[in-house]
């Protein structure tokens, strides 16, 4: 069985054939071109197999695209030949589309709904598709704080239909200091500004931020919540290291 290649871009994206109806907008329809290396199997019906291989990039983060790709169409040869190099059987085809493309830039403001509270950062769907992580740091922490949820053998949890109805709600939530709203208000939606994304495996994640000023170096370290924590974690565990030293000498006195 041949192993399929996977496609490479000749060149970024060359025309947007619909133009911005907001400065900011998420979604691009661009006209642009790609390499594909079209299995033999589709030597037959090469068409076919170019519009298998695009089809497998949906849903995923296209570097030459800038972006996610959501959907192909009027997909053509540019040449009315494709090539095979040396003894590879795979056919190298140059194609021309239509990408629609989600394309999130640094800067942008986005809105996602909450569904997962930390104390160290907030989780957020974004289109209820794409990942979205608020780390503490970008959380202005002088307004609001985290509160716990209950414990699962707490009598006051509640049956499981209301865990089911509220699952951020169990394990805790951030709150408004003053008035005790929780983030993202009832039906948990929050705007945050992209601050910065991830891609892994050609998923691509974005890193937001609720602060004011969001790209202030400040926030680029851990707030003093963070590095209390961390300090008393340190001590404690220089004290259980002591306490142990001190056991295994008084051990070794004894015998």
């Amino acid at each position: 069985m041949s192993k399929r290649k996977e496609s490479t871009s000749t060149a970024p994206p060359t025309k947007k054939i619909k133009p911005d109806n907001e400065a900011n907008s998420q979604f691009h329809i661009l006209n642009t071109t790609l390499v594909l290396s079209v299995p033999p199997v589709f030597a037959a019906d090469p068409r076919g197999g170019a519009q298998e291989l695009l089809d497998s990039m949906l849903m995923r983060y296209i570097p030459s695209l800038q972006g996610v790709l959501l959907a192909h169409s009027n997909l053509n040869f540019i040449n009315s030949t494709a090539k095979i190099h040396a003894d590879c059987p795979f056919l190298i085809c140059n194609v021309l589309f239509d990408a629609t493309v989600w394309s999130p830039k640094i800067g942008y403001t986005l809105a996602g709904k909450i569904n997962l509270s930390s104390p160290d950062h907030v989780a957020l769907l974004v289109h209820k598709t794409f990942n979205v992580s608020i780390p503490r740091r970008h959380i202005p922490v002088d307004t609001w704080e985290f509160e716990q949820g209950p414990a699962e053998n707490d009598p006051e949890f509640g049956n499981k239909d209301e865990q089911e109805e509220d699952e951020n709600s169990t394990s805790g939530r951030w709150v408004h200091k003053l008035t005790g709203e929780p983030l993202g208000g009832r039906n948990s939606s929050l705007e945050f500004t992209v601050i910065g994304f991830t891609v892994a495996n050609e998923m691509l994640s974005l890193l937001g931020s609720i602060q004011p000023d969001p790209f202030s170096l400040r926030h680029s370290q851990p707030t003093k919540a963070t590095n209390e924590e961390e300090s008393s974690d340190e001590e404690e565990s220089a004290e259980e290291a002591s306490e142990s030293e001190s056991s295994g000498s008084d051990e070794a006195v004894a015998v």
